[in-house]
Parts: structure tokens; sequence; C-alpha cells
């Protein structure tokens, strides 16, 4: 368990937040819209929203580029992105709501809600607490049963997700490293309800949204809200194309607790605006009490620091807190977090020591383009002046060129099979099973073998023999992940008993996590 002495924790934050540099004026709105230009332009991105609070006031918001590549309509500050992980913060904050009004406590046991809530470990399924549903120390692997929500539409429902939590093999011990996880934010979201009476999309939308008056959403979205709607794009063969899977349909999400909101940057700025001055809104409806947020702000796990974050922003901790990360950022404490799903992307920093906030939203899937604009902004305030000399967006690019250029080299010409396995194409097709994902049939179409799920219904492709008893998935939609291998297993009799599924380059989509399904072939005990 993380235990860090409070009188400690605050010494070092103390003697590292002191400021760098003095406060500076904020970016001129010209050289906001240069910069944002700049980054859609070099990142393949359509469109995006930026809205800027200071001092209680907004002082920035506005719309740049397009929201869908036919219809050409520009982004304006009521356009609707999907703001992916940046909801986590709305359900620590549906849970703050309740712990204010006595409902329930933060260290509360989950099964004392959720009397179905089971982990691998029977001990740590008693000891689970609300808290550790947010913090990201479960012991899980990153991403687990992801599968389960992403690709969209997922096959499963809440209630499936939590029961199939039981059968995840910690890969640490609890509460003893960080592994950032979505399927336990779903939980979450389940103990808003259960603890409410409400459904979780309910009780944001009338508790949070509408009580801030937002004009976001939890979920199901009237047909007159669909008007101003971005469109989530990609990159691909060297051509933008849309990736309508994940598009803004009107309908809620299960995955709409850990990531599926709806928001827009004016209603962003609203939300910063309430979080900075403590649940109070900018039209004096108190949502959640100061002492509430300052405990959604603590640190509860900590995270290590990367070079690129010390060299570019001077910072000596990271850590996370309920939904939120927590850095020192030139000498300021900066509350964020970031959302990513293919086709959109979000960013929100607040910089408490400032009275600031920055959010990000777009519809591409290159992060490059919120980071770099992130980055010039914060730069902007905390450094002053000479933040408006350093070109963000080509420090950024030129960084994510020397980084592909490594990986290249690290991982050489990929190993080319024979072509050949051991066994006919029909010994291999059948029905296969994993104990969370569910079924999948490899079967025979037109003299190649087809893999299609059962339930993440986007999983289809054909499998192209490589070697032995391994074949390559060529996946049907290439924006759902990058292919793979998967690797039939046979008894001693020569016969096929189950397969398992590999990625084929170490730098994977952690959500993507195809390496934790284990199939067993139907009739084999």
């Amino acid at each position: 368990m993380l235990c860090v002495p409070f009188k400690t924790l605050a010494l070092t934050a103390a003697l590292l937040l002191t400021p760098l540099a003095a406060k500076a004026d904020p970016l001129p709105d010209g050289e906001i819209n240069s910069i944002v230009t700049k980054a859609l332009e070099t990142f393949n991105t359509p469109g995006m929203a930026v809205g800027i609070v200071k001092d209680g006031k907004v002082i920035h918001l506005q719309g740049y580029g397009i929201r869908d590549m036919h219809s050409r309509e520009a982004v304006t500050p009521d356009t609707l992105f999907r703001i992916a992980s940046t909801s986590k913060a709305f359900t620590a904050a549906a849970l703050a709501i309740l712990v204010d009004e006595g409902t329930l406590s933060w260290d509360d046991k989950v099964i004392d809600y959720l009397p179905d809530f089971r982990m691998m470990d029977a001990w740590v399924t008693r000891e689970f607490t609300i808290r550790d549903l947010l913090t990201h120390r479960s012991g899980l692997g990153a991403g687990a049963g992801d599968l389960m929500l992403w690709p969209e539409p997922s096959g499963f429902s809440r209630e499936e997700i939590i029961k199939n939590l039981r059968h995840f093999k910690p890969v640490s011990s609890f509460r003893s490293e960080y592994a950032y996880d979505n399927l336990l934010y779903i939980v979450a979201g389940e103990v808003v309800a259960a603890a409410s009476g409400m459904s979780w999309e309910n009780f944001v939308q009338s508790r949070i949204l509408d009580a801030l008056g937002m004009g976001c959403y939890a979920g199901d979205i009237p047909v007159e809200g669909l008007g101003d709607v971005a469109t989530p794009h990609g990159w691909h063969d060297d051509k933008l194309v849309t990736i309508p899977r994940n598009a803004i349909t009107g309908k809620a999400t299960v995955s709409a607790a850990a990531g599926g909101m709806v928001c827009n940057a004016r209603g962003m700025n609203t939300w910063m605006l309430t979080q900075l001055a403590g649940g109070i809104s900018p039209s004096g409806v108190r949502v959640f009490s100061e002492a509430r947020r300052d405990e959604m702000w603590k640190s509860e796990t900590i995270l290590g620091v990367g070079s690129l974050d010390r060299d570019w922003n001077n910072t000596h901790f990271r850590t996370y807190a309920l939904a939120w990360r927590k850095a020192d950022v030139l000498g300021y404490e900066v509350i964020s977090h970031t959302g990513t799903l293919s086709g959109m992307q979000a960013y929100v920093s607040l910089v408490p020591e400032l009275d600031l906030g920055v959010v990000i939203l777009s519809n591409g899937s290159h992060y490059g383009a919120r980071t770099s604009v992130m980055q010039a902004v914060l730069h902007g305030f905390l450094t002053g002046p000479e933040a408006v000399s350093r070109d963000w967006v080509k420090v950024y690019d030129d960084w994510l060129a020397a980084r592909l250029a490594a990986k290249a080299a690290a991982e050489g010409t990929p190993r080319e099979g024979t072509g050949d396995v051991f066994l006919p194409l029909d010994a291999y097709a059948g029905t296969y099973r994993d104990a969370w994902l569910g079924a999948a049939t490899v079967a025979l179409d037109g003299g190649a073998l087809r893999f299609s799920s059962a339930r993440a219904v986007k999983l289809t492709g054909k499998l192209e023999p490589f070697e032995q008893n391994t074949f390559i998935i060529r996946w049907d939609d290439p924006m759902i992940g990058e292919d793979a291998y998967v690797r039939f297993e046979l008894d001693f009799d020569g016969k096929v008993t189950g397969m398992k599924l590999a990625h084929m380059s170490a730098d994977f989509d952690f959500s993507f996590d195809i390496q934790d399904l284990n199939f067993i072939r139907d009739g084999i005990k």
C-alpha cells in the first residue's frame, strides 16, 4: 500500500513548487491562433476547440478548423466532442457529491454497494475501496479488459464487465504499482448508481452537467443537441479518413463513466472554473465542497518522471489523484488529464496558483496536436515571453520523428515467416472461448480462415498463414489496432486445443489488450 507521510509530502511539494519565473501575461489570441493552425496542419488534425479561463473569467474560447472532412463545417466553441478519459473526473465528482451528502465514504468497501463485485483474489475483493477504484493501483495490468469497451460498439453490459473482472490475473500486488485502467471506473459509475438510486448517466447529467449549465452529455443526446457535432478522424495510408465507430450518435455508451462523455469547449470552461473555485460554478451554484475538491486533487499513487518531462517542464514529481494527474511544471503544481479515443482527443490542465485552466478538444487521432498546443499555452503563462519564441509544434514534431527512427532501428527488419503452417486449414476451424471475452469463431471462407469475435464485434479479420501453427490476423478495420499474431495450441495427439493472440510490436496501445486472451476450443476439457 502506498504510504507517504502527509508532512513529508507537504514539505516536498513546498520545496518543488517554488515558481521559477514570475507570472506571465497570457499569449495573445493571435499567437494562439497561429500555434493551433500550425498544429492542425502538422499533425493531420481537422479541427480543434480551445478554451482558457483565468482569475474566474473566460479569456479565450474559439474553434479552429473543420468538424467534418466532408461537410467542411467549421468547429465552434459549442461543437460537441467525445472527451474520452477526461470523463473520469466527472465520475469522481459524482462520488464526491455523495461523500458530501454522507451517502458514502471514499474508503467504503466496494462490495458493500455491489455485492457481486469480485477480483481474482478474495482478500483483494474484501479490501477494495471506492478510492481504489479511482487510483490505478489494483494490481491488474494496464488496460486489462479494455476490449470489453473498445473498439466500439461494445457487446457487453456493465453488469457483465463487473462480473468478468474475477477472471483477470494480477500482474502486481494490490496497491503496489501504477497501471492505468478503465474497467474500474465502470465499477465506480455503478457504485454511484447503487448509492444514489439513479443511473450514472442521470446522476451526472442532473447533478453536474445541467446544474452547471454546461450543454454537455453523460448519456443520450436529444436530436436537437446533435446539430454541431465533430466527426472523429484518423490518418491511414497517407490520407485523412473518418472513424465511424467512434462517431457521436446521441446514444449512451457502456464506457461512459470511464471515457464516454460528450462535451464542448464552452462547457469545459465552466467545468474548469468550477474546479478552480472549489466546487462553485460561475453562476454561484455549489456542486461539491472545496474539501471534496481538495481530496480529488490529493496525490494517491506515485508515477514515474520521464526524461521528456524533466527536459521540457523541469518536472520533479508526478502522481495520480482521484481521476486527475498531478505534476510540478516549471515550479507550479499542475492538475491535468488527457483523453484519447481513435479520432477524438482531449486535454485539460489546471494551475491553481495562477487560477488558470486550459482545455483542448480535437477530432483527430494524433496526440501531437493537443500536446504541442498545451505546451505552448502553459509555457506562455508560466515562463513569459521566451515561451513564444519556442516553436512547440516543431519541437514536438522533431521529437516524434527521432522517436520513430529510434524505434525502427531497435526493431530492425520484421521477421518473415515461411507462409506455411503445419496443419490443413480446416483443422484450425472451430469455435473458441475466452473466460471474459467469450466466443470467437475461426471459419473457412473462400479458401482462407477468418477470425470473428461474437461480443467484440469489430474484432474480425483474415488469418494469413505465417509459420508452424501461427497466423497473422489482418483486421478488416485497420483503424482498430495493429495486426496481430494468433498461435494455435495443440495437444500431444496433434489436435488443436486453443489459441492465443500476441502483438507484433512492443509499442502497442495497452487498451488493445489481446495479450490477455486465452481461447479454449469448444469440446476441450
